[in-house]
């Protein structure tokens, strides 16, 4: 047991057996006992790292968060074109979500209901992080003339809450569908906002992935 407590992992390991028992029993049910006896240590080594069995739910939330942003501005820093890693950070930040919550049976609106104003807050805040990566790849677009985007900031918000409803916040990962029907479903509203800032002249007639 005090092996597990200091291995430098730790907080990783707690957050691990948080997602897993969240899956079996939800919000409510699950106890910070169940979370210590999950991964092989006392109660008092989680309460060194979280103070409270909501932040351990909401840094949980915040693992899933922070990984979609590092993604994003590891897309956003590819060499492809502005438009592509535009299309591929799109579908990213809806299916890592997807794929992080897919052995869920509710969604994560109904799951942690319970902490549903942190949770929102923190949703915000982590839409508001995705935005940013989204502007600058914008604003490298409009620099380079590949994209028609005279406001950024703007649009990278449009981007961000065009995609929003297939988030599994709302509805679970059963009711969004099959991964590959989600991932088609956000690549074609990805392909109408990208044609849209397109300059004119190099708008395709059909767009190709």
């Amino acid at each position: 047991m005090r092996q597990i407590a200091r291995r430098s992992d730790i907080r990783d390991l707690i957050l691990d057996a948080v997602d897993g028992l969240l899956a079996k029993f939800g919000y409510k049910k699950m106890t910070m006992e169940d979370v210590a006896k999950q991964v092989g240590i006392g109660k008092g080594t989680i309460y060194l790292h979280f103070p409270s069995k909501e932040e351990l739910v909401l840094a949980h939330i915040d693992r899933i968060g922070d990984t979609v942003v590092r993604k994003l501005q590891e897309l956003a820093g590819s060499p492809d074109p502005a438009d592509r890693r535009l299309r591929r950070m799109l579908v990213l930040r809806v299916i890592h979500r997807f794929d992080s919550v897919a052995h869920y049976t509710q969604s994560l609106g109904d799951l942690l209901s319970s902490v549903r104003t942190p949770l929102l807050v923190r949703r915000q805040a982590y839409f508001e992080k995705e935005a940013a990566v989204f502007e600058d790849v914008l604003r490298e677009g409009a620099r380079l003339g590949t994209l028609d985007c005279p406001d950024p900031r703007t649009a990278s918000f449009v981007l961000i809450q065009s995609t929003n409803s297939l988030l599994p916040f709302s509805l679970s990962p059963r009711e969004l569908g099959r991964r590959e029907e989600l991932e088609d479903q956000v690549g074609r509203i990805a392909d109408l906002l990208i044609k849209g800032l397109l300059p004119c002249p190099s708008r395709p007639a059909s767009w190709t992935r």
